[in-house]
């Protein structure tokens, strides 16, 4: 199967959707929708592992464009599947959430979407800093020596960003897929015992304080049907 973004750049926005469902039919629902939409395509589909509310079905799209994300639900198949979710008796979802995320500029080309005998596990990590100054030096952080650190322990994120609307703002959120929960355990634990990481992160606290802080993580499953496994 050829890749649907071979070596295409980061995206300008990512769209986070956040599904929150209750037990019963709306899981089948959801997926019967999603399989159906295939304007606005999404990158990932994922279900939750472990979350604050589960079930939970989250999806991320990319979009070029503010203008894009406006126009992608006006078109007749986007309208006729979500015509087809809501028919019915029962709500689709119990609530759902919107975040509009922007790209971070050292953020990674579009993975390629290669099939995979098993989907992987994929972990969202938000972190909150105190003012947009301390945000920007958590991403020049990342830029500079961190994401390096991160390779080198089996950390591999696909997507680095800041929420432009939503909540919890100032804020960096990343994705990051691995093979299973051992892998990321294993990945984590280098993570943390790295002597180099240990160094930055106590010169980023002499310069700048305390510049982030974890307000949430959160463990997904890719859905079978997701384009990124």
């Amino acid at each position: 199967m050829s890749s649907l973004f071979a070596a295409a750049p980061a995206p300008r926005f990512f769209l986070l959707q956040q599904f929150f469902l209750k037990n019963g039919s709306q899981g089948a629902r959801i997926a019967d929708f999603l399989k159906a939409v295939k304007t606005p395509a999404p990158y990932v589909v994922l279900e939750a592992l472990v979350a604050p509310h589960m079930p939970q079905v989250a999806v991320v799209t990319p979009y070029s464009s503010l203008d894009e994300t406006r126009e992608s639900r006006t078109g007749a198949k986007y309208q006729s599947a979500l015509a087809a979710w809501e028919n019915d008796a029962e709500a689709p979802y119990e609530h759902y959430s919107e975040t509009l995320l922007e790209t971070a500029p050292y953020s990674p080309p579009l993975a390629q979407l290669e099939p995979r005998p098993q989907p992987r596990v994929f972990e969202l990590r938000v972190y909150h800093s105190p003012t947009e100054k301390q945000l920007k030096a958590l991403h020049e952080r990342f830029a500079g020596p961190e994401i390096k650190i991160f390779h080198r322990c089996g950390i591999h994120p696909v997507l680095y960003s800041s929420t432009l609307i939503g909540p919890n703002k100032p804020n960096l959120v990343y994705l990051t897929p691995f093979d299973d929960l051992a892998a990321r355990e294993k990945a984590w634990a280098a993570f943390g015992a790295d002597p180099e990481w240990t160094k930055v992160r106590a010169e980023s606290i002499a310069k700048h304080g305390q510049i982030s802080s974890v307000i949430q993580i959160a463990l997904f499953k890719a859905a079978a049907y997701s384009p990124l496994r």
